[in-house]
């Protein structure tokens, strides 16, 4: 079963992505926080495999209750969100989200997005994924070199990274380097411990500005 928490501070959304949730087989909604720092006590103590994190909420907000749940390494964190802003985007990116959802998503979109995140995949809602992938390219590269700990990477744990950069699931990662997409998982959790990162897209960005695409 997946583990999920849900974070957002209105009970009748909260009671929503419960019902749209537990319809399926394999998802288990084990807590709900209506508040960012009830989510990450939640997440302390229930140890979910997902956190559906909302962004506006009374008191610590979803951005910063991400940071403090990724960084703990306490569970994945799916942002779901009415507002579709880049200040949203890039900060719940950058905080180690997982993941970025619209709340106008389709329950069957939904239960996907909370499986692929909880299988180690990273996932965006179609309607962002353009802007970020935009933003992405016209940032220029910044000058400065690859951090020291790039240099603990194995020859094939710098494929797996460069494959991160591509934006490659581990299906992807899987078929590219004909391994089993299990192995494709524990190659990605190295990667990103080995680099002190706490989402795929953190890797993502640190491979590129190492040059490896």
């Amino acid at each position: 079963m997946i583990r999920v928490l849900v974070a957002d501070d209105h009970s009748a959304i909260r009671a929503g992505m419960r019902l749209m949730l537990e319809q399926a087989d394999d998802v288990e909604v084990v807590g709900e926080a209506a508040d960012g720092a009830i989510a990450v006590r939640q997440a302390a103590a229930l140890r979910p495999d997902v956190v559906l994190m909302d962004i506006r909420m009374p008191g610590t907000d979803g951005i910063q209750a991400t940071r403090e749940i990724t960084a703990a390494g306490l569970a994945d964190v799916l942002i779901l969100t009415t507002f579709d802003l880049d200040e949203y985007l890039f900060g719940a990116l950058r905080a180690g989200a997982a993941g970025f959802l619209l709340k106008s998503v389709e329950p069957s979109a939904l239960v996907d997005a909370v499986r692929r995140v909880a299988a180690g995949d990273g996932f965006l809602a179609p309607e962002v994924t353009r802007r970020l992938l935009t933003a992405f390219v016209a940032t220029p590269l910044p000058s400065r070199p690859a951090p020291p700990s790039l240099g603990e990477l194995t020859a094939r744990e710098l494929d797996v990274l460069a494959g991160l950069g591509r934006g490659l699931s581990n299906a992807g990662l899987a078929a590219e380097l004909t391994i089993t997409e299990a192995t494709a998982k524990t190659h990605v959790s190295r990667v990103l411990a080995k680099l002190g990162c706490s989402s795929r897209v953190q890797a993502a960005i640190l491979a590129r500005e190492a040059g490896l695409l």
